[in-house]
Order: C-alpha cells, then structure tokens, then sequence
C-alpha cells in the first residue's frame, strides 16, 4: 500500500516538472518568435479585454504597432528616466533599485513603490496575470531573464513601448499619443512624453484626471530627467 502511495506520488512530481517544463518551452518558444516579428497582443491586453466586454460585448482595445524608429527618442528617454534609469546598465535586475523600494515600503508598512525593471515589467505584460504570488514572481524572473539572453534592449524597450497600457483601453504609444495629443508617436514633444511617461503607474487614473497636481509634478521630475539618460 505505502510503496503505491509513493509510486503515485512520484508520478504526479514528474508531471509537475514536465508541465513547467513545457510552459518554459513555450514561452521560449514565443520569445525566440518575437526577437525579429512583432506580438499583436499581450497577456494584460488579453485580460483587459476581457473586463472591457464584460461591461460592453463591442468594447475593444485601441491599439497600432509602429516600429522603434518611429517613437520619438522624447518618448524613450522619458520612459528610461521614469521607470528605469540603469536600463542599459543592467542584465534585467536593478538589484539597488529593488532594495531601495523593499525599504520604502517596509517604512511604509504597505506597498508604494516597486523596483521592477523595463524588462522584468515586460516580462509581466506580455504573459503574466496581475497577481502577486511567489510563483508568479519567480516566473517573471525567468522569463526577465529569457527576454535579456535572447533579445538587445532596443528590442526589449521597441516591444516595451508598443504594448504597455496608457489609458482605459489604450495600448502602445502610438495609440496613445493619438489619443491624448492627436499626433504620432513620432511627434511627441518632450513635455508630451513626460506627462504620457507619468501617467504609466496608474494609466486608468489619469486618463480621467489629466489635471491632477500628482500627475503634474511627476512629470516635472520626468522633464528634468530626462537629458540624463540615454536611449538604446
């Protein structure tokens, strides 16, 4: 009897592993795909969708793929300064940056700020849901690591660009460039793409509070920066 109960168990250990290893295999599989072709969708775009038509079964995203060249280096710049100032430095993991917010947010007693890189956000986006287990986090940091083996940072931050969220709906920088200042992503001005830079961390909130005194300060802080960094 015990000697089934262990044979059984070891079975469903090896299925385990083999299952995990397939996912892996498949998210290798899409990377590798996407160093030179161009995801149309994402995880969280997938999952917004999907609340959008629960309210309304014609909702949709807005969303249009333009490539690195045509995004203003105002807008990479701007995200680089917000978001990751070692971006270029880094192999995915802004280890000084992560303790600084661990800090903060222990002085805090809740969560206020994170150290999650370009890549490591990325890595979320594209197949992760929004959840904060350690599995969860132990996958990002396999596929952070899997986007920065097996992509440059120009690709890295070109994906970056053209898949994160910027408003109820909005995805990518050309939407919402378009959307907020009804231009490309090319003709974004500097003060244009500190306040799009800005308006990353919460970008359902501000697209409904475009005035806010928060929003307006950080872009200040994002404008100042942004001279001080450098865009692959």
């Amino acid at each position: 009897m015990l000697s089934t109960l262990w044979r059984w168990l070891w079975r469903g250990v090896a299925l385990l592993v083999a299952a995990v290893l397939l996912y892996q295999l498949w998210i290798f599989a899409h990377i590798w795909w996407w160093v030179d072709h161009n995801p149309s969708t994402s995880a969280f775009m997938a999952q917004r969708l999907e609340v959008l038509q629960g309210k309304n079964p014609e909702a949709g995203l807005r969303h249009q793929w333009v490539p690195y060249n045509r995004i203003s280096m105002n807008l990479k710049r701007a995200l680089i300064a917000a978001e990751d100032s070692k971006f270029l430095d880094h192999e995915g993991f802004d280890w000084e940056g992560i303790q600084k917010a661990y800090e903060k947010n222990l002085k805090k007693g809740k969560i206020v700020a994170g150290g999650s890189t370009i890549s490591q956000q990325l890595a979320k986006n594209l197949f992760l849901s929004g959840s904060r287990t350690p599995w969860r986090k132990a996958e990002e940091a396999a596929v952070t690591l899997m986007l920065e083996q097996m992509m440059g940072k120009r690709r890295i931050l070109e994906i970056y660009l053209n898949v994160i969220e910027w408003g109820n709906g909005v995805f990518g920088a050309e939407a919402a460039a378009r959307h907020y200042y009804k231009t490309s992503a090319a003709n974004l001005s500097a003060e244009q793409a500190a306040r799009m830079a800005a308006m990353v961390p919460r970008p359902r909130y501000y697209d409904t509070h475009r005035n806010s005194r928060g929003l307006e300060r950080q872009t200040a802080v994002i404008l100042a920066r942004m001279n001080q960094v450098q865009a692959p």
